[in-house]
């Protein structure tokens, strides 16, 4: 195997790993999300406790990125994709993170009855989840178009986080015995918000593998 088909190798390689940690992030994700509607504490435990396997996936596809571009020295292409890989491997293990945070107050608020439905961050939630799967797509396939497409839907994730916030602090004033819950469902709905930008910021990732230039989609 000559040294430009071993790197292509190695490539491949670490695309398939970055795969699998989106789709566990993303998995860890929904499951937090399910145990927050159905108040499942024990499942809660268990997204906190496996996010020590995302966190060592993402640590691994930054060691073999560095080590590679130390032991090739690739030219600028090859050397923009492996810097994309690594950024975007840093914000899929973000979205880890935000898991766990759900989980955290999933933990919190316990056995408590909901003192407002859940409906619009039902919503908000499955548009985030949407997005976070198109562009692990649209990523793998280099799809610019579609990577455009998914941080398009970051507005309305946006818009829907106002208006979450906006009636959660309306709540306050009017159930104020209940403010625990209301911070924990806020810090949630911030959590899923800030999911949506790590969709985002992969999109502009790939605009800038493939044109060679930053370009700022959230504005």
């Amino acid at each position: 195997m000559g040294i430009r088909d071993r790197f292509d190798h190695e490539i491949d390689e670490l695309q398939k790993d970055f795969l699998t940690l989106c789709n566990c992030s993303i998995q860890n994700l929904e499951d937090s999300f399910a145990a927050l509607i159905e108040k499942d504490i024990e499942k809660a435990q268990q997204i906190i406790n496996r996010d020590v396997e995302i966190n060592r996936m993402e640590e691994s596809i930054n060691d073999r990125v560095i080590k590679l571009m130390t032991r090739q020295q690739p030219v600028a292409t090859d050397l923009r994709r492996l810097v994309v890989l690594l950024k975007a491997a840093a914000d899929m293990e973000r979205v880890g993170d935000y898991a766990v945070n759900i989980s955290k107050e999933t933990i919190h608020i316990g056995k408590e009855r909901f003192i407002t439905s859940v409906e619009l961050l039902e919503d908000m939630f499955f548009k985030t989840t949407t997005m976070l799967r198109q562009i692990v797509e649209a990523f793998l396939e280099e799809n610019i178009a579609k990577a455009k497409e998914v941080a398009e839907l970051d507005d309305q994730i946006d818009e829907m986080y106002g208006s979450m916030i906006t009636h959660l602090m309306r709540l306050s004033s009017v159930v104020p015995e209940s403010i625990s819950q209301i911070t924990y469902l806020s810090f949630v709905s911030r959590h899923i918000e800030r999911c949506a930008d790590h969709a985002t910021n992969i999109a502009e990732y790939l605009l800038y593998l493939k044109k060679g230039q930053r370009y700022d989609l959230n504005n």
